[in-house]
């Protein structure tokens, strides 16, 4: 189709354009990150950011070792503008429900990075939100058209806590937004979103019509978290703790969920959606996973 169209010089309908022509849901998709590694890079960054971003081969390599032994994602971060900076800083941030911290720092050369301990006991612990917006356009060209207008809106707001980023995943749902340290995951958004947004995590409050969900739960779990918040009307950050997770099926979970008026249970069915390019350097169409609700039930206390 992509093909077709620049051959006859029709316009390119983009990735997150056409998926929400689609409809294409966005609960449930938030990528799964339990602790984070944050390295300052102003830009420009390549496709594979880590790789192409002016630091050395070596060290990026090490870096990426170093973030997978401690079950940490790497994103480089940078801010809006890509102002020259002095000492790169970087953060490890846990997202771990009831560990939630973030530990910042900064180094004076690219070989410091590797003695960074990914554990918390280095750097120093920063209270409040880090906000984090994707705009690797080199990945995905809506990060770009997308993400920067929602950085810059909220770097006027929050100048010392938001961040441009690297890839998240989700393309199509771009403007994505991920708030540390929760790692709460939002897609869709935009500049007149992101005030809301934030405002709202400053509350600790979430958003639920465009939260893509926490990073550190399952996408079962993401799933009976949303459709309980849209029925129950919570808006708690920590609402609805997941309290146990049951496989009914191949493709059917009942989740366990707190609640303040009595545990809630909700069974959710995964579903294929019909393929579709899914972002816009896809060369073919792929499917995608979304969850439908079977149930919810509440056992009041």
């Amino acid at each position: 189709m992509t093909a077709q169209a620049e051959a006859i010089g029709a316009p390119i309908l983009r990735c997150a354009p056409a998926a929400e022509l689609r409809g294409d849901a966005a609960a449930a998709t938030a990528t799964p990150v339990t602790r984070w590694l944050l390295v300052e890079q102003s830009g420009p960054w390549g496709r594979d950011a880590a790789r192409s971003c002016g630091l050395s081969l070596t060290v990026a390599e090490d870096l990426l070792d170093r973030a997978d032994v401690a079950s940490a994602r790497l994103l480089l971060i940078r801010r809006y503008g890509r102002p020259v900076a002095g000492p790169r800083r970087w953060a490890y941030v846990d997202s771990r429900p009831g560990l939630e911290a973030s530990y910042w720092g900064s180094v004076g050369s690219d070989d410091e990075l590797l003695r960074v301990p990914l554990d918390g006991s280095a750097g120093t612990r920063r209270p409040g939100p880090t906000y984090l917006v994707c705009t690797h356009g080199r990945h995905d060209a809506c990060c770009a058209i997308r993400g920067r207008p929602v950085a810059a809106r909220l770097s006027a707001l929050r100048p010392a806590e938001t961040w441009e980023c690297s890839h998240v995943g989700g393309d199509r749902f771009a403007a994505n937004l991920v708030l540390l340290p929760h790692g709460l995951f939002y897609g869709q958004v935009t500049a007149t979103d992101a005030a809301g947004i934030i405002e709202a995590y400053e509350e600790r409050r979430v958003v639920p019509e465009l939260l893509r969900g926490r990073s550190t739960f399952s996408t079962p779990v993401q799933a009976a978290q949303h459709h309980a918040r849209l029925a129950l009307g919570e808006r708690d950050v920590d609402g609805l703790a997941p309290r146990g997770v049951h496989r009914l099926g191949a493709a059917t979970w009942q989740v366990r969920l707190a609640a303040a008026d009595g545990p809630v249970t909700v069974t959710v069915a995964a579903e294929k959606t019909r393929p579709a390019p899914l972002t816009c350097s896809a060369t073919r169409d792929v499917v995608a996973t979304t969850f439908r609700l079977v149930s919810l039930t509440s056992s009041p206390s």
